[in-house]
């Protein structure tokens, strides 16, 4: 049921992207809904251009005839669509659970808007429950690690923080990071554990996405809902 709620809601935003749009195309099982979407509409004529937030992204935007081009080339656009982890009522998000987080939020933040879409499943009162992935660099692995396990002490947060793919085989992201998971339960204050993790210097991003989504798409058993933030 939940593909079927993810389908609904990618169709949605499809149908907000004109031609001439700048497109960030977002990485994960409902991205994935999204570019099957817009590749329809662009067989039957839309004009984009799109930048995609992950390899996986590229070769299926690509191979759905849709038009695709990098940042360098268009370092502006006008709305970027993609998944979330979990949403809050700010339309606060955790992302990062597909491993993409550097790159989605780097399309985000070149983006005009962003719409957010997803089933009734990812949206939380309070951000934390889902693992939120922060991406770190493989060297100093430890010395970086210890470092966020002060942050989250000091924050009075959970010190549960899991490599991703375990120490044998790390996750390796498409940016040749690791992600360590960070089980929080409940982020209270996720702006100043943002600016903290983001200000050591081995992290390279985490998956609080901050102030970036304009409007979210979120379907459920009643159809699909706006969601603007509080």
């Amino acid at each position: 049921m939940s593909d079927q709620f993810k389908k609904l809601a990618a169709e949605r935003a499809a149908d907000d992207v004109t031609s001439g749009m700048k497109l960030g195309i977002g990485t994960g099982s409902t991205a994935e809904f999204f570019v099957h979407a817009l590749a329809k509409r662009v067989a039957d004529g839309l004009d984009v251009i799109g930048v995609p937030t992950s390899e996986r992204t590229r070769e299926l935007a690509e191979s759905l005839g849709i038009r695709l081009t990098t940042l360098d080339e268009l370092p502006e656009l006008d709305l970027t669509v993609d998944g979330a982890d979990e949403l809050d009522p700010q339309l606060s998000l955790i992302k990062g659970g597909g491993g993409a987080l550097l790159r989605e939020k780097i399309v985000a933040g070149a983006s005009a808007q962003m719409i957010v879409i997803a089933d009734g499943s990812k949206e939380v009162a309070t951000l934390g429950k889902f693992p939120l992935p922060i991406e770190v660099v493989p060297f100093g692995l430890e010395t970086t690690r210890r470092a966020i396990l002060q942050v989250l002490e000091d924050m009075e947060l959970p010190l549960e923080l899991a490599l991703r793919g375990g120490t044998e085989q790390p996750y390796l992201t498409d940016g040749g990071h690791y992600i360590l998971d960070a089980h929080l339960q409940q982020i209270a204050d996720p702006g100043t554990l943002a600016d903290r993790l983001v200000a050591i210097p081995g992290v390279v991003e985490h998956g609080l996405f901050l102030e970036l989504a304009t409007k979210a798409y979120v379907a459920g058993t009643d159809g699909v809902k706006t969601v603007l933030p509080i």
